[in-house]
């Protein structure tokens, strides 16, 4: 298989762990109307969609409302409940030599705050969230816009990675490769999310990426 063209990543699970600051919005949320709250385990069953696309399903006509209340539990989070998972620096720094992206169906502005605040934002060309394309994952259309604003057209050469079968639908969507990262265990395991190429976690993307030619030259450009 040839090697990538363009690398771009999923944010939540795939790059950081934010799910302690989702499951407290969402519970703080479906407190306000009366819904029984999700243990982490729920959450990471059923967090997939945008809150565009997810929130009128669970909260009606009155979803706009419910989004405030989450957006609100969000923006009280206290400083550094969001961080790096433990592969994704090894990751970012062997992949130093492609064109790098984000695609999430977090918001737009949330996903790039939370870049920013990691120190994160600035390996990226571009950070595409939920809102800012016409459509949100699974959809091609936040993916295209992401090759967009780099420069690149889709292709098999273009790695999406992400950890669920949404990520993997995205990718297929696009007409690019469909990369998991993990065992998809929270998603219905590997088999369900039927990746083109798999790696265990960041420290094995690491690993492949610096077998490739493109990393070993960065890598020795590196010394001088």
């Amino acid at each position: 298989m040839s090697p990538p063209r363009v690398l771009l990543f999923d944010w939540d699970n795939t790059l950081v762990d934010g799910w302690a600051v989702i499951q407290s919005a969402l519970n703080a949320t479906f407190a306000a109307f009366g819904k029984p709250e999700w243990s982490r385990a729920e959450v990471l069953a059923n967090v997939r969609k945008s809150l565009r696309d997810s929130f009128p399903e669970h909260f009606g006509t009155e979803w706009e409302r419910a989004r405030d209340i989450f957006y609100a539990a969000i923006d009280a989070a206290p400083p550094g409940a969001v961080q790096p998972l433990p592969g994704t620096l090894p990751m970012l720094e062997a992949a130093t030599p492609w064109p790098l992206g984000v695609v999430s169906n977090k918001q737009g502005p949330l996903l790039r705050r939370e870049a920013a605040q990691l120190g994160l934002a600035a390996r990226f060309g571009v950070l595409v969230g939920a809102g800012d394309a016409v459509a949100d994952k699974p959809h091609a259309a936040p993916l295209l816009m992401a090759l967009g604003a780099l420069g690149h057209a889709p292709g098999p050469d273009v790695w999406y990675v992400g950890d669920t079968v949404l990520d993997m639908q995205a990718a297929r969507a696009a007409g690019c490769r469909a990369v998991l990262l993990g065992d998809a265990a929270h998603d219905g395991g590997v088999e369900r999310a039927a990746p083109d190429l798999l790696f265990a976690d960041g420290h094995a993307l690491a690993a492949h990426l610096c077998t490739l030619d493109k990393c070993a030259w960065n890598a020795e450009s590196r010394k001088h």
